[in-house]
């Protein structure tokens, strides 16, 4: 049984060695592995301590925390571009479960908590981008309501260029 709450300073290297794990269980076969392998905890607690203590930040982040601690991650705030239509949308930056408990109703509990918040800031849609070739991901996403609107960007990883899918739901 896991409880969401506040992410807190505290919480940074779990939370890093989370998304560095999870990046390398989800990414594995889609994102070259050379960019896999130069990921560490180290660095992305780096990157997270500098955008968890920027002043005036937007994003807010949460914590799924089990018996051993956290065990998932999510962050999400006001959309980061255009967005067609008239709702007011909230956006996903991020969400990873310890790969060892996916499947177990952590992800679902995290965006449940941030859906939640986002209703509760006024937001009338939630939005994310996901790797097109990331079917697992995407039939998540599918199942808890979010679906594909067109619109694709794509990310360039070690050379090699990713498209991604901008996936969207009602709150």
């Amino acid at each position: 049984m896991v409880h969401v709450r506040e992410m807190e300073a505290a919480d940074i290297e779990a939370v890093s060695a989370i998304r560095v794990r999870g990046w390398r269980a989800a990414y594995a076969g889609i994102v070259p592995r050379t960019h896999l392998d130069a990921m560490t905890v180290e660095g992305d607690a780096g990157l997270r301590r500098e955008s968890f203590s920027r002043p005036g930040r937007t994003s807010r982040d949460l914590v799924a925390v089990g018996d051993r601690g956290p065990v998932g991650w999510i962050c999400f705030g006001p959309w980061r571009g255009e967005m067609p239509g008239p709702d007011r949308a909230g956006e996903v930056y991020a969400v990873y479960v310890s790969p060892d408990l996916i499947g177990r109703g952590i992800g679902r509990a995290l965006l449940g908590e941030a859906h939640a918040r986002m209703k509760g800031q006024g937001f009338q849609a939630s939005a994310l981008w996901v790797l097109g070739d990331n079917a697992g991901a995407r039939r998540f996403y599918e199942r808890i309501g979010y679906q594909a609107d067109g619109a694709a960007q794509d990310d360039v990883y070690d050379g090699i260029t990713l498209r991604e899918l901008r996936y969207r739901r009602a709150l």
